[in-house]
């Protein structure tokens, strides 16, 4: 491997991870395989050993690797969560609304099937708390969503949704600057609640997708009038927000 380029403003150590992300990517070694000391390491990348060291230590940290007193560093995992979260924030807000919706879809349909009396006295409070903070409040929406996804009684899928849902938000906030998207429609939290409560999948697998339709739509417009110009959009803005579409 050849050595490491010039940092630039990026450091040694960032250079190292990245390298050796990308080793473990493309199968340089193996789930289970000891990979190379830090002499070795060092010499391969162009660095020193305590570049090395502290690149390791990003990947242990990460879960791609684990270290073992006396045995040396081995490769826990190549699936790589940050190459996960970087392709997300690269994603447009279309798509990573509609990425939502599909999970959002799927999480009602388990909740209504799997939900308990637990559940459904987190979901009626997270609703009242919804009531009562305000349909802009970002954080009292999120809380709704999660004890939907929390009925599903599915680690994997909770885990999943917990890390995507902030992506959701940073991406949004991102493509669409200050320009606000629609208010929360409460009746639609209210009828997705019902459906989860009643035990109808399908039911609250059509209301999760209904609850969430008008946020995409309105994203499509905004990333349309974006694409429009600046002049086209300004237009738009004058015209007020009575003009503007409710969740």
């Amino acid at each position: 491997m050849a050595a490491l380029r010039a940092a630039g403003r990026t450091s040694l150590v960032d250079s190292a991870v990245e390298q050796l992300r990308a080793q473990l990517a493309e199968g340089e070694w193996s789930v289970g395989d000891r990979i190379p000391t830090e002499h070795e390491l060092a010499q391969q990348l162009g660095v020193g050993r305590n570049t090395v060291r502290e690149a390791v230590r990003v990947l242990v940290h990460s879960g791609l690797l684990e270290s073992r007193q006396g045995n040396g560093t081995f490769v826990r995992s190549t699936a790589d969560p940050a190459a996960v979260l970087r392709g997300v924030r690269h994603a447009g807000a279309r798509d990573v609304l509609e990425l939502r919706t599909a999970l959002e879809a799927e999480a009602a349909r388990l909740a209504a099937e799997r939900r308990d009396t637990h559940d459904l006295l987190r979901l009626r409070a997270a609703l009242t708390t919804l009531r009562e903070e305000g349909d802009r409040d970002a954080d009292a929406d999120l809380a709704f969503h999660l004890a939907v996804v929390a009925a599903t009684h599915n680690a994997a899928f909770i885990e999943v949704y917990r890390f995507f849902s902030t992506q959701v938000h940073e991406v949004l906030v991102e493509a669409l600057g200050d320009r606000a998207m629609p208010p929360v429609d409460i009746d639609a939290h209210e009828a997705l609640v019902a459906a989860v409560e009643s035990g109808d999948a399908d039911a609250a697998e059509r209301q999760a997708r209904e609850l969430l339709r008008i946020p995409a739509e309105t994203v499509a417009a905004l990333m349309e009038e974006t694409a429009a110009g600046p002049e086209n959009g300004a237009r738009e803005t004058a015209a007020g927000p009575e003009n503007g579409a409710r969740a």
